[in-house]
C-alpha cells in the first residue's frame, strides 16, 4: 500500500470526520474557521503529520486537533480516531437564555384546551391580568 505524503486539508477533514461532506470542510476553510499556527487556510493547504489545526465547527464549540497519520479515504468513525488526536475540551452546550420569543413550557390540565388570548399574555407578560 503505497502511503501518501500530500493531503489537501478539506479532504482530510473529511476523512477524519470533522465535517460531513468534502464541501462543507471546503466551505470552513474559505470562510476562515480551519487555523493552523495562528493563520487561516485555504482548502488547498498540505498538511504535515504532527501539525495542530484549530477548527470551529459552530459559534461556541471549537475542536483543536493534532495529525498523527495521513488518510484521504474515508472510513468509520473508529478507523478515523487513529488519524488524529483530539486536544480540545469537552462540549458544553450553552443554556438557553431567556428572551421574548422563549417561553418555558408550561403544564395545562389535560381537556382545558388551547390556551386563549388571555392566557397567551399572562404566560407572556409573567403575571395574571384582572378580568
Amino acid at each position: 500500500m503505497i502511503e501518501k505524503t500530500k493531503i489537501r486539508i478539506d479532504k482530510y477533514l473529511w476523512a477524519i470526520r470533522i465535517f460531513k461532506t468534502r464541501s462543507l470542510a471546503s466551505e470552513a476553510c474559505s470562510k476562515g474557521k480551519v487555523i493552523c499556527n495562528s493563520q487561516t487556510v485555504k482548502s488547498s493547504y498540505t498538511i504535515k503529520i504532527g501539525d495542530s489545526y484549530l477548527v470551529k465547527i459552530n459559534a461556541d464549540y471549537t475542536k483543536i486537533i493534532e495529525v498523527t497519520q495521513l488518510t484521504d479515504k474515508r472510513g468509520s468513525a473508529q478507523v478515523a480516531k487513529e488519524f488524529y488526536i483530539d486536544h480540545s475540551p469537552p462540549y458544553e452546550r450553552k443554556k438557553m437564555e431567556q428572551d421574548a420569543f422563549f417561553s418555558p413550557n408550561i403544564s395545562r390540565s389535560k381537556g382545558s384546551g388551547r390556551p386563549t388570548k388571555k392566557d397567551r399574555r399572562s404566560l407572556q407578560y409573567g403575571f395574571n391580568l384582572i378580568d
